[in-house]
């Protein structure tokens, strides 16, 4: 299941589930090395809606994934705003269309090198009909 959520320290891996897992994690979400991973999805998840995000400038989804491509999207932003090797790289590990990498770093970061964060916007819309799931809008401001 892709959808897993790993209710455990990074610390508590051994080296093998580690590198299964990917290692580089916290550090690729600006977390410490021991601090917790409770309760968070694995950024692989949100990947497609992450890109399809980045190509469009606009989705409609629900709003739990909604604001979870909203931290990525930012922290993807906020690495694109400086355009080097080491930083294309970072970004290209999540967003692996070449594409939409290149607009992200030739279009949408130099529009917000500015801003010190909050470059999206997440509207609620309300229930969805059938499931009742909540959704909502994620949008660059």
């Amino acid at each position: 299941n892709r959808q897993q959520v790993y209710k455990v320290r990074l610390s508590d891996f051994d080296d093998s589930k580690a590198s299964v897992l990917g290692d580089y994690l916290p550090s690729r979400l600006g977390m410490d090395q021991e601090e917790s991973v409770v309760g968070m999805v694995l950024p692989g998840d949100y990947s497609g809606s992450l890109l399809f995000f980045f190509e469009n400038g606009k989705i409609e989804t629900t709003a739990t994934r909604a604001k979870e491509v909203q931290a990525l999207a930012e922290k993807m932003i906020t690495i694109a705003k400086e355009n080097n090797l080491h930083n294309k790289r970072l970004v290209m590990s999540f967003v692996t269309k070449e594409s939409a990498a290149a607009k992200l770093f030739n279009t949408i970061a130099p529009s917000y090198a500015d801003r010190n964060g909050g470059y999206t916007r997440v509207t609620k819309l309300g229930p969805r009909r059938g499931d009742a799931a909540e959704l909502a809008i994620i949008q660059l401001v």
